[in-house]
């Protein structure tokens, strides 16, 4: 998810322009290099509730953002927008939550609720939307992120946890998790039954696979590895398997999936995935190439096929897909980490170095950094 500033502008120093102190980790530079950094959160206001920061989870966009890789940081920047934690305080007019919830905050903090999107419950959408970190928040102040030991956040943006979902293994849902089960909702990739692909097994692929097995589909894998095989179906539950460079599998698969969630971030070629799509199949674009694929039009027009994007989604199927996620015992697979680890978590997911999600130890580790 990229974050981007609105047309507010940035006042004060981190520090100081908010009564309440903070701490948290943050890149002061495109070297990413990321360090602890005092700073202020707004105090808790009427509809507000105040958050105390357990666990966040690394998405790659937070790489992106340290290193200005998308041209649109504004230093010092404190990622994360997988939060888990649990409300220590609330305010007057908040009826959703009590003190001593599991709650968590994903990819925004506010939107302008009045817009046809937010109307809607499309939030994602919305033109004005204030993203969790790198925003600018309606009094002019920039937005921080989850690295760092508590948050005040407006209650509508607030997602409650199911009980038996635990927090450190739920946060990457709050990211990776809805932005694979908002296109499989709206596109038409949820029932029973259907042909489901998932190109690439990182972040988002493993959960894309989760998802959609407990929704009852059958589930191919399509990665560059064949290491990836035997994980993606004896421990993640996917049916089949293809090696994207394996021209014979790829052609046996041709014309036999209904939907394909691709959830690559690298340059890769559209055309051998448009064909494996039936007629009037639907390829839903959910990573973020840093520059443009060509997209092949015969296999589309021939095929009657459609190649869409989805972003995250809105609070309400948010907090939908958190208690699917619960019901179904869906988590991420992870691994936890100290924050003073955080910046050998990055190279590491550089390199793709990871199975499949970092998650920070926030409370019990963030002091001691």
């Amino acid at each position: 998810m990229a974050a981007v500033a609105t047309e507010y502008g940035v006042k004060g120093s981190p520090e100081t322009e908010h009564p309440r102190k903070a701490i948290g980790w943050a890149a002061r530079d495109d070297s990413g290099v990321l360090s602890p950094l005092p700073f202020s959160r707004r105090n808790n206001g009427d509809c507000d509730v105040t958050i105390k920061i357990l666990f966040c989870g690394i998405c790659h966009s937070d790489l992106h953002s340290i290193k200005n890789e998308w041209k649109n940081t504004i230093f010092p920047i404190i990622p994360g927008h997988e939060i888990a934690g649990i409300i220590t305080e609330v305010g007057r007019k908040v009826r959703k939550f009590k003190v001593g919830d599991k709650v968590g905050v994903g990819c925004m903090v506010n939107s302008c609720h009045s817009c046809d999107s937010c109307k809607q419950g499309f939030e994602n959408y919305c033109p004005r939307m204030i993203l969790t970190y790198n925003s600018i928040d309606t009094d002019g102040t920039k937005t921080f992120g989850g690295f760092s030991d508590m948050i005040v956040v407006n209650e509508h943006f607030v997602i409650r946890f199911p009980e038996n979902l635990p927090l450190d293994k739920g946060a990457p849902l709050l990211c990776a998790g809805i932005t694979v089960y908002s296109p499989m909702k709206y596109f038409g990739l949820n029932e029973a039954g259907k042909h489901l692909g998932v190109v690439g097994l990182g972040g988002l692929g493993h959960v894309a696979v989760k998802f959609g097995k407990a929704l009852g589909m059958k589930v191919t894998v399509i990665s560059s590895s064949q290491r990836k095989e035997k994980e993606a179906i004896e421990r993640l539950g996917a049916d089949f398997f293809l090696v994207s460079s394996n021209t014979e599998q790829m052609k046996a698969a041709m014309g036999t999936m209904d939907g394909i969630i691709n959830t690559v971030s690298a340059d890769h070629s559209l055309m051998p995935l448009l064909l494996l799509l039936k007629a009037h199949g639907k390829m839903i674009m959910v990573g973020l190439p840093e520059k443009p694929l060509e997209l092949p039009i015969f296999p589309l027009v021939g095929g009657g096929k459609f190649v869409a994007g989805s972003c995250i989604g809105g609070i309400k199927d948010t907090q939908e897909m958190i208690d699917f996620a619960g019901k179904n015992n869906i988590t991420a697979e992870i691994e936890l980490i100290d924050m003073d680890y955080v910046n050998k978590a990055m190279e590491r997911l550089a390199k793709a170095d990871i199975k499949y999600r970092f998650v920070i130890n926030v409370a019990n580790s963030l002091t001691a950094a």
